[in-house]
């Protein structure tokens, strides 16, 4: 999603964009952050009135209205045509209605979804991209 989208929605959604908003969109969007304490770290540096409370507040936002997920963990990455796409991070967590759960490497998960679609009849030679 580029940022433009990123701001109508939250727009849309009922909510100013404010100065501090678009520092930490631009954090989320041009940095490899792996953390909300490595966002907070960068955009503190940008602008000191950005605390820990904002960041998380903006992430609450940017979720509520599904641009990230951060259970998965997701970051963004640049295509070579300029589109912004999600991408997996390191790894995915499962919960089963037992409570039970499983942390599952990125690489684990990628063959559980293969290996499920194969179950099912579907054709999985090409490699799986994206999984929403």
């Amino acid at each position: 999603m580029q940022k433009k989208q990123i701001l109508s929605e939250i727009k849309k959604s009922g909510f100013r964009i404010t100065k501090q908003r678009k520092v930490v969109l631009d954090i989320i969007i041009n940095e490899e952050c792996t953390s909300c304490k490595e966002i907070i770290s960068k955009a503190s540096q940008v602008d000191k009135s950005i605390g820990a409370a904002t960041v998380y507040r903006v992430i609450n936002l940017l979720e509520s209205i599904h641009v990230i997920d951060r259970k998965n963990m997701f970051k963004l990455e640049r295509k070579k045509n300029k589109e912004i796409i999600w991408v997996e991070k390191e790894e995915y967590t499962v919960c089963l209605e037992d409570q039970s759960v499983f942390t599952l490497p990125a690489q684990i998960w990628g063959s559980v979804i293969k290996e499920g679609l194969k179950a099912h009849g579907y054709d999985v030679s090409q490699k799986i991209v994206s999984v929403m």
